[in-house]
């Protein structure tokens, strides 16, 4: 009788070993996915920064090609209207003393 009694006491302990060794076995896997979960949250706010910052320096190199080109015009125009305006004061005085 009393071996019986062991007997089912020491099974009754080993199920629950087994059931706690279950227990902490899911519990060390959901610690391990929620692990990976902060950690690809992490890579995803990182790599969004990352494309930010591609995004923000693409932006900036098109401003100054924009800024470069429209000052090469700007400069074009410059000469231009100069060198007209230098030719049409050139031929108006010539016209205006060559009358005299």
């Amino acid at each position: 009788m009393l071996d019986l009694l062991i007997d089912e006491i020491s099974e009754a302990a080993y199920e629950a070993i087994e059931q706690a060794a279950g227990e902490a076995a899911k519990a060390a896997v959901l610690s391990m996915l929620e692990r990976e979960a902060v950690a690809l949250r992490e890579a995803a706010l990182q790599q969004a920064e990352v494309t930010r910052w591609r995004m923000d320096a693409q932006n900036n190199f098109e401003a100054i090609q924009t800024a470069k080109s429209n000052g090469r015009k700007n400069t074009l125009l410059a000469a231009l209207l100069g060198i007209l305006g230098g030719l049409v004061l050139g031929i108006s005085g010539s016209l205006i003393l060559g009358g005299r």
